[in-house]
């Protein structure tokens, strides 16, 4: 297989071998749009289905700068999302470091539109929780640079709940909800689709921060949609 490789689009989607970037890099083309992906390895298999997707790589490291430049010239509109400490890939200070380097190579090269994925949890005050401030330190800052911007903050995935040790595969129910807890959640579906309208879209979402859920559900809910 041809991996598609870097050429001008209208859209470059930063995280694309991940679940949120991937998620709107496929919704963006779905709506016949010209998506570039930021990747590492070109030769992983997740870059390649992106490429059988029709969608450009662009190679580079999210540390490099010089890189991320490349990349971006030309583009229109950005999706920005980067790997939280939870993952153990990077600190709370590199997460930082990643989401001010994208905004700041968006204004360098002329980007029209920067979105920000954040979290639900994020943007309202310190919480005392790294990976959360984190990204409430890489909003405020995405907000005050020249830049039409907009701020999407997504709640749990739905598909956490078929990572292994939540046991729904196996027919059990082990979350942090408790039973009657109301909980918002989202399907990747849906942030993927609703992040691509934003984008396709500027003018109507500039300047705002938007919460993205898919549904409110409580623990009982879960465990009848389950069994």
């Amino acid at each position: 297989m041809v991996t598609k490789m870097d050429h001008t689009a209208e859209f470059l989607v930063f995280g694309a071998t991940g679940q949120q970037g991937g998620a709107v890099a496929r919704a963006l083309k779905a709506k016949g749009r010209e998506v570039k992906a930021f990747v590492r390895d070109p030769d992983s298999a997740r870059s390649k289905a992106l490429s059988a997707a029709g969608i450009s790589l662009a190679v580079g490291d999210l540390f490099d700068p010089a890189s991320i430049d490349r990349a971006m010239a030309g583009v229109k509109g950005v999706f920005s999302v980067q790997t939280s400490s939870p993952s153990g890939e990077v600190t709370d200070a590199q997460e930082v470091l990643q989401g001010k380097g994208i905004a700041d190579s968006a204004v360098r090269q002329g980007v029209r539109h920067l979105v920000y994925s954040s979290s639900g949890a994020s943007g309202k005050g310190l919480t005392g929780m790294g990976h959360f401030d984190s990204k409430s330190e890489i909003e405020a800052y995405v907000q005050s640079l020249p830049v039409m911007t907009t701020i999407t903050r997504p709640v749990s995935f739905m598909e956490m709940l078929l990572l292994p040790g939540l046991g729904l595969p196996q027919g059990e129910f082990t979350f942090f909800m408790r039973p009657e807890q109301s909980m918002q959640m989202i399907a990747l579906a849906d942030l993927g689709r609703m992040n691509a309208q934003i984008l396709v879209s500027p003018e109507r979402y500039a300047s705002k921060a938007i919460e993205l859920a898919s549904a409110n559900v409580t623990g009982r809910d879960l465990e009848r949609f389950c069994v």
